[in-house]
């Protein structure tokens, strides 16, 4: 055991997405960032480090609010350390290397201008890791980072030998590691403060020099359970008089991450794999991928999955949300574009601040917390796209482009004009993927495929219930929200204009549900394109055969499909079909699923059906329903063969 105080540094990292609703932020603010910060200014237990994003940073400077002076006052005085990352909290990795550094320079010049601060370590916005950040983050100023000791594990390294920083180089250039201990991630609310501190005894015991925990704020009263847990029922007043003792004793000291970076001697070099928290990368991986993590990980059990033996059962890889979620991916990859477009014409602010903002990490994932699920923030991230193609596209008049914009290996057609953007996609059967009005902020076809998510259809955990003496932790949060229900969900991905034929008596219940059948379909079909320029429109026509199960492709019904957008954004869809190719008394019918109730005016008048889509999701406070649009469905008698749907938003 070592006669020197164990150094203890203690982070905390608080955020709020773009786009989240005013009185949400306005709670965690009041009910658990402010409170827990006062409450160690006033005992006196500092230093600590802290990381604002960049939108709860905008957001409290709107709102006028007396934490930031709580922040800057402790700051000045050198109580506080404040931690770079990139500005709107993007997953780093995922941006070309011009954003990141340009993220972290936006986050280090608002601390220096707000703050009067020179940072120097970056909080990696969860801790999504590949080693082509570590130039990169060398560059930007950043002298370290933090990682949770998971990263370490699985490349090999024993935990005992984690409490101490590292370094690792990339081309040349080196950063410092330190590594956030997993086990105080659990404790560090939940459990009963005389639980920590007897842990950070054993720590000090072993010999070791370092413990490092960095966590969410929203720990500190901002979960379920955590308001009562932490302050009404006495866990922080606890927690900082059992904290005290030690310090006073000469045990125990609070350093910042800078000082123990600085002070402590280094554990060498390490070279990481890339990765994410244990949990993250379960959520990345399929529904039924993660059920059989689950299965294993309860046969490895709590003990052999807290050691050496559970740091090699892993998940999968951040990036993999953008296969799961093909919805993600086209947020992604129109964020590329227009930032790739911005450099192109020189940046002007508006727009490279719009793109920005579009890159917070929420709404590209899901797992205990909404993000992707959240139709409020996958608005907000498309309003900031709209915002920075209008400008981008100022005066342009129509025109289109053939590439891959999603990266899947399948052509896409993007058209586009001063008023609107929109995607088609010819192997989709020409479904209209995106279609964004710049006026209103809006894509239409901003909506959710009801998919099937490991969460539905499963058994509660055994631990369900808050646990004795303690407040449920996020790992157990997981574990108590599921679905014993069937939820409904689609058998092909959702989009603008998805064609089938239905069977006659196929009611709206059963069509509803996604159960229905169609005797053909198109939402899979690869369709020829031909485009041309009329007048101040664009015209795509699209012809391709449908799958029918029973048909071979050379003998399936052919579909010819012409969409018009005009240079304002108005768009028709034009249908021929097959009349004969199908039973008497069947049905042709588009699906058009729309983020907001559009009028439809279709020739000849149609049946309409119409239903709210809705999706099961899991969030840290429950699992219940989200309308994430509607569904629209004008019907007609197949033997009519032809049809025409002219879309208009209503205002």
């Amino acid at each position: 055991m070592t006669s020197s105080p164990l150094l203890f540094a203690f982070g905390v990292h608080i955020h709020q997405p773009v786009g989240n609703f005013d009185h949400v932020i306005d709670e965690h603010v009041r009910e658990a960032y402010a409170p827990f910060l006062e409450r160690l200014s006033a005992a006196g237990l500092l230093p600590i480090s802290l990381h604002v994003s960049g939108p709860l940073l905008e957001w409290l400077e709107e709102h006028g609010s007396p934490f930031l002076d709580l922040i800057g006052g402790l700051a000045a005085e050198g109580k506080l350390e404040l931690l770079l990352s990139g500005f709107y909290e993007p997953i780093l990795a995922a941006l070309p290397r011009v954003d990141r550094l340009e993220q972290i320079a936006w986050m280090r010049e608002h601390l220096r201008d707000r703050f009067g601060v020179e940072a120097r370590g970056l909080w990696l916005t969860e801790r999504v890791w590949e080693p082509e950040l570590v130039a990169d983050l060398a560059d930007a100023g950043v002298r370290y980072t933090l990682l949770d000791d998971r990263h370490f594990a699985t490349s090999g390294f024993p935990r005992e030998r984690l409490h101490a920083p590292f370094w690792t180089e990339g081309n040349g250039r080196r950063l410092a590691l330190l590594a956030i201990d997993e086990r105080l991630r659990y404790l560090i609310p939940f459990r009963p403060p005389a639980e920590i501190v007897r842990y950070l005894d054993d720590v000090r015991r072993g010999g070791h020099r370092l413990a490092v925990l960095a966590d969410d704020g929203e720990k500190f009263g901002g979960w379920p359970g955590t308001r009562e847990w932490v302050y009404d029922d006495g866990w922080l007043d606890g927690f900082i008089e059992a904290l005290a003792a030690r310090i006073q004793a000469g045990d125990l000291r609070l350093v910042t991450m800078s000082e123990a970076v600085a002070q402590v001697e280094s554990g060498g070099l390490a070279y990481l794999a890339t990765g994410s928290y244990r949990e993250m990368e379960k959520w990345a991986l399929p529904s039924d991928a993660a059920i059989r993590l689950t299965a294993l990980e309860d046969e490895l059990g709590e003990e052999r999955l807290a050691g050496p033996d559970g740091a090699l059962l892993r998940g999968g890889h951040w990036r993999n949300f953008l296969v799961r979620y093909p919805e993600a991916n086209r947020m992604h990859k129109k964020m590329l574009a227009l930032s790739a477009l911005s450099r192109e014409r020189g940046d002007p602010q508006g727009a490279r601040r719009a793109i920005g903002r579009a890159q917070c990490n929420d709404v590209y994932w899901h797992g205990v917390f909404g993000g992707l699920y959240l139709p409020h923030l996958r608005r907000a991230v498309w309003e900031n796209l709209a915002t920075a193609e209008r400008i981008l596209r100022d005066g342009e008049s129509i025109a289109w482009e053939v590439l891959d914009l999603d990266v899947d290996g399948h052509p896409e057609i993007w058209v586009h004009s001063a008023e609107f953007s929109a995607i088609v996609s010819p192997a989709r059967g020409g479904a209209i993927e995106e279609y964004t009005l710049f006026e209103r902020g809006l894509n239409l076809a901003d909506v959710l495929t009801r998919r099937r998510e490991a969460y539905h259809g499963a058994a509660p955990g055994s631990g369900a219930g808050t646990p004795k003496g303690g407040a449920p932790s996020l790992h157990e949060l997981e574990r108590f929200a599921v679905w014993a229900g069937a939820p409904e969900l689609d058998r092909e991905p959702r989009a603008l204009f998805v064609d089938r034929v239905l069977p006659e008596d196929i009611d709206l219940a059963t069509y509803r549900s996604g159960a229905a059948e169609a005797l053909a379909s198109w939402a899979g079909a690869r369709m020829t394109s031909r485009i041309q320029r009329v007048g101040d429109a664009v015209e795509i026509t699209l012809s391709g055969p449908a799958f029918v199960h029973d048909r071979p492709r050379d003998h399936a019904p052919v579909l010819e499909k012409r969409i018009r957008f005009d240079a304002s954004g108005a768009l028709k869809v034009a249908y021929r079909w097959e009349a004969g190719a199908f039973p008497e008394g069947a049905v042709f019918a588009t699906e058009i699923s729309t983020a907001e109730p559009v009028e439809l005016r279709p020739e000849p008048e149609a049946e309409m059906w119409s239903f709210p889509i809705i999706t099961i999701v899991r969030s840290e406070r429950e699992i219940a329903e989200e309308t994430q649009g509607v569904s629209l469905t004008p019907r007609w008698s197949v033997g009519a063969g032809e049809a025409l749907v002219a879309l208009r938003l209503l205002r």
